[in-house]
């Protein structure tokens, strides 16, 4: 009985844990964290940092995948009669928790790098798309731009291809981009149009 009890303990923690995660990523997660792009676009709405996310086998949510599965997996075998005894129920349930823990390794490991290599081919449709300066970019240093990619605003560290300062509130177009760094250089004016009353002479 006591091993049964250490069964639903673990199996209430891991629980508890998913649980409290997922609430907190839905509470929490906002839309005022900044969020990555592929190479230094921050995104108004997600989840915080340069790289995408990544798990390791001693991550949080490993850990809890095994907690979990070890203590549900416990509970069954210790109500079964023919394996009840912690001679079998003990190694099968460490067996089984780390089966289920490799398995929730290997998804979101599998997520995450599909997710990174959409990110990164996003990254090289940018040069040559417009984006507003928030903050001034000013000769040799470092501004920052806003743009729109797919629906979402994002925000990214800027430089001016050339050394003239870019106020705020410019329009720039995308030039290149260098790891984490956006280059930038002045959007194209569109041609004057034809004052009222003065109409353009037809083509010859």
């Amino acid at each position: 009985m006591d091993l049964f009890v250490a069964y639903v303990f673990c199996f209430a923690v891991g629980l508890v844990y998913a649980i409290a995660s997922a609430l907190a990523g839905h509470l929490f997660g906002g839309h005022e964290h900044p969020g990555d792009v592929g190479t230094g676009g921050h995104s108004e709405a997600g989840l915080g940092g340069d790289h995408m996310p990544s798990i390791g086998p001693l991550s949080p949510t490993t850990l809890a995948a095994f907690v979990t599965a070890f203590g549900g997996i416990g509970m069954v075998l210790a109500t079964t009669e023919s394996l009840r005894h912690p001679i079998l129920s003990l190694p099968l349930s460490l067996l089984g928790g780390f089966a289920i823990a490799a398995a929730v390794l290997a998804l979101f490991r599998t997520v995450f790098a599909r997710t990174q290599s959409s990110s990164e081919s996003r990254v090289f449709q940018l040069p040559g798309r417009q984006a507003t300066v928030i903050t001034p970019i000013e000769p040799g240093r470092v501004g920052e731009i806003a743009y729109v990619d797919r629906g979402t605003r994002y925000t990214a560290a800027a430089r001016a291809e050339v050394d003239t300062p870019v106020p705020a509130g410019s329009t720039v177009t995308i030039s290149r981009v260098v790891g984490s760094q956006f280059y930038v250089r002045a959007a194209a004016s569109p041609p004057p149009s034809d004052p009222p009353g003065n109409p353009s002479p037809p083509a010859p």
